[in-house]
C-alpha cells in the first residue's frame, strides 16, 4: 500500500522531472512556458507530450459576441481544463453500462468557458507541425472538449507528430438564444456560439506556432453535433481561410433554424422571464437556471406551431441550432450552393453502422437472444410488406452479420453523409473521402455495437484507455492504428492515404466509394449498400 502510495504522488511534486516505470513528468514552468499574445503559458510535459489546458483564447457578456481576453502579465498556470459551459444534467449518467462505457468528464461549469486545450511533441523548435482542432459534440446544447477520455490528445499527438487543440464555447440558451429583435446590441445572439469558435480558430492562427504548429496547415475535425459545427463552418464566410481540412464524423446534414422561429423563441424566452425592450438588459443578471427553465419551455411551445406549420421536422436539432439569420448563416449547410465558399477544401466525411439505431440493444436486456421470427416481427412494424425486401437486401449487404443485426442498421446519418459527399462531389474542387465505422465492439457482451461515439477512441489512438467502451481488444487496437493513421495523413497532406492505411478511394460520382474500417479487413466498397439504403428511403418518403 505504501509503494503504491509514492506511486501516486511522485510523478507531481519535487523535482522538475520524475519518472517511474517508464511514467514520466515535468511540471516545470521553466520547461513548458509558451508565449500567446495575451500572455505567458505554463503546462507540463507528460510521457514527451507538452500539454496546456484552459487557456483563455477569448471573453464575452452573456449574449455578446467574443472578444480578445484581458492580458495577464504573470506566467499563467495552465494544466487544468477550464470551465465548461453550463448545460442540463447528462441524464445518461443514469444509464449504468453507458456511464461504464463512456466515462464522461463533466467538468465544473462557468460561463467564463472560452478555453482551448492543447497537446503537442515541442515548443519553441522551429518545427511546423500539422494542427488538428478538435470541435466537441452534444449537439449545440451539451459537451465540453474533454467531456470523454478519447478526447485526450496526448497519444494522437505523439503518433503523429502532430499538435493537437479542443475548445470550449458557448452552448444552449447561452450560445444561441435569438434576441435580436431587441437592437442591434443582440444582432448575432442567435449564433454567438458558433462566433465563439471562430474565435479559437483565430487564436490558432495568430498563437499556435509558439506551441510548435503551423498555422497555414489546420484541419478541424468534430463528431456529432462537432460534426455539424464543422459542416457549418465550411459555409461560413466568417471561418474562411482559418482552415484548410475538413474531417464530418456523424455530422451531416445541418439544417438550422428558421429566422422566423428563432426570433418567436427569443421574444417567449423574454417574456417567461418578464422582460420586455425597456429592461431586456436585466437578462445578464438572471441565473443560468431560471434562464434555461424559460429557454427550453420557449423551445417547447415554439415547436408546436412549428409541428402545425410542418416546419420542425426540417431542423436539425429544433430550439438550441443555429439560426439561418440572413448574415453570418444563408443556407442550411452544403444546400443551395453554401459549399462553394469551401470548394477547395479536402474532407473526409463517414458515420458509424449502428450510430443511434444500436443503442436499442442497451434497452433490451435479452437483444441477442431473439429469435428469427421476432427480429422478422420487429422489422414489420417499420417495412410493412417490404420486409422480405430489407431482409434480402441486409443478407446481401452485410453476409457476416447476425439476424439480430438487422433492425440495428443506420440510414439517416448514412444517407446525410452520403448527400453531403455526393454535393462535394459535384463541386468539382478538392476531393471528398467517405467512410463507414462497422467494428462492433466487444466491451459489456456486445451491446455497444458500432454505435454513436464508438469510433472516437479508434481516431485518437486511445482505444486501450477506453477500454470500457471499446473492449481493447488486439484487433481493436490494431484498428485503432490504422484509422488514426488515416487521419493523421489526412491532417498532414490532405489525403488519408499513406503509411499503415489500406489504399482509400476518394469518393466520386462515378465509384461512390466508401471506406469499412472493420478489424476484419478494412476495404474499399463501391456504393455497396445501395440495396439497403433503396428500401428505408422507400419507406421513408411514405
Amino acid at each position: 500500500m505504501y509503494f503504491s502510495f509514492l506511486i501516486c504522488i511522485i510523478p507531481i511534486v519535487g523535482g522538475a522531472q520524475n519518472q517511474i516505470s517508464g511514467y514520466s513528468i515535468n511540471s516545470s514552468s521553466a520547461a513548458s512556458t509558451a508565449d500567446t499574445q495575451y500572455g505567458k503559458v505554463a503546462g507540463y510535459i507528460e510521457n514527451g507530450i507538452f500539454i496546456y489546458k484552459g487557456i483563455p483564447y477569448a471573453e464575452a457578456e452573456r449574449f455578446m459576441p467574443p472578444h480578445a481576453p484581458k492580458v495577464w502579465n504573470d506566467i499563467r498556470s495552465s494544466r487544468s481544463y477550464g470551465p465548461t459551459c453550463p448545460q442540463e444534467f447528462r441524464n445518461t449518467w443514469l444509464m449504468d453500462k453507458v456511464a461504464f462505457a463512456s466515462r464522461w468528464d463533466d467538468g465544473y461549469p462557468g460561463e467564463d468557458c472560452l478555453r482551448v486545450n492543447i497537446w503537442t511533441p515541442g515548443i519553441n523548435d522551429n518545427k511546423k507541425r500539422p494542427v488538428m482542432v478538435w470541435i466537441h459534440g452534444g449537439g449545440f446544447a451539451t459537451g465540453s472538449g474533454q467531456e470523454q477520455p478519447a478526447y485526450d490528445g496526448a497519444s494522437l499527438s505523439k503518433k503523429g507528430d502532430v499538435v493537437i487543440v479542443s475548445l470550449n464555447h458557448r452552448l444552449n440558451v447561452l450560445g444561441f438564444l435569438n434576441l435580436s429583435d431587441f437592437g442591434d446590441k443582440y444582432k448575432y445572439s442567435a449564433n454567438v456560439g458558433l462566433l465563439d469558435i471562430v474565435e479559437a480558430l483565430k487564436w490558432v492562427k495568430n498563437n499556435i506556432v509558439n506551441f510548435g504548429g503551423d498555422p497555414d496547415n489546420v484541419t478541424i475535425f468534430g463528431q456529432s453535433g462537432g460534426g455539424r459545427k464543422v459542416s457549418t463552418l465550411l459555409c461560413m464566410d466568417k471561418a474562411s481561410g482559418l482552415f484548410g481540412k475538413a474531417i464530418v464524423q456523424s455530422g451531416s446534414g445541418a439544417k438550422f433554424m428558421p429566422n422566423e422561429y428563432s426570433h418567436k423563441i427569443g421574444l417567449l424566452t423574454a417574456k417567461y422571464l418578464r422582460l420586455d425592450a425597456s429592461n431586456i438588459d436585466n437578462i445578464q443578471t438572471v441565473s443560468y437556471a431560471q434562464l434555461l427553465e424559460a429557454g427550453t419551455k420557449a423551445c417547447t411551445d415554439v415547436k408546436k406551431e412549428a409541428d402545425a406549420d410542418g416546419i420542425s421536422q426540417k431542423v436539425s436539432i429544433w430550439g438550441w441550432m443555429p439560426t439561418k439569420d440572413g448574415d453570418l448563416l444563408l443556407q442550411n449547410a452544403f444546400e443551395n450552393g453554401s459549399e462553394k465558399i469551401s470548394k477547395d477544401i479536402p474532407m473526409m466525411v463517414g458515420t458509424c453502422l449502428n450510430e443511434f439505431a444500436g443503442f436499442a440493444v442497451l434497452s433490451t436486456s435479452n437483444w441477442f437472444e431473439q429469435t428469427d421470427q421476432q427480429i422478422r416481427d420487429l422489422l414489420y412494424k417499420t417495412y410493412g410488406d417490404r420486409t422480405d425486401d430489407y431482409i434480402r437486401a441486409f443478407k446481401s449487404v452485410y453476409p457476416n452479420l447476425k439476424v439480430t443485426d438487422m433492425p440495428l442498421i443506420d440510414f439517416k446519418y448514412r444517407s446525410q453523409a452520403l448527400a453531403q459527399v455526393e454535393t462535394k462531389a459535384k463541386g468539382e474542387g478538392a476531393k471528398v473521402w467517405n467512410y463507414l465505422f462497422v467494428y462492433q465492439s466487444p466491451a459489456l457482451d456486445g451491446v455497444m455495437t458500432a454505435s454513436h461515439c464508438m469510433e472516437l477512441p479508434f481516431v485518437f489512438n486511445n482505444v486501450a484507455r477506453c477500454a470500457s467502451e471499446t473492449g481493447a481488444t488486439v484487433e481493436g487496437i490494431r484498428l485503432g492504428d490504422i484509422m488514426s493513421s488515416a487521419w493523421i495523413n489526412f491532417a498532414r497532406t490532405g489525403n488519408p492515404n499513406g503509411a499503415n492505411v489500406p489504399s482509400w478511394s476518394d469518393y466520386t460520382l462515378k465509384n461512390k466509394a466508401t471506406m469499412l474500417f472493420d478489424t476484419s479487413k478494412c476495404e474499399v466498397k463501391s456504393d455497396f449498400d445501395k440495396q439497403l439504403l433503396d428500401v428505408s428511403l422507400m419507406i421513408e418518403s411514405k
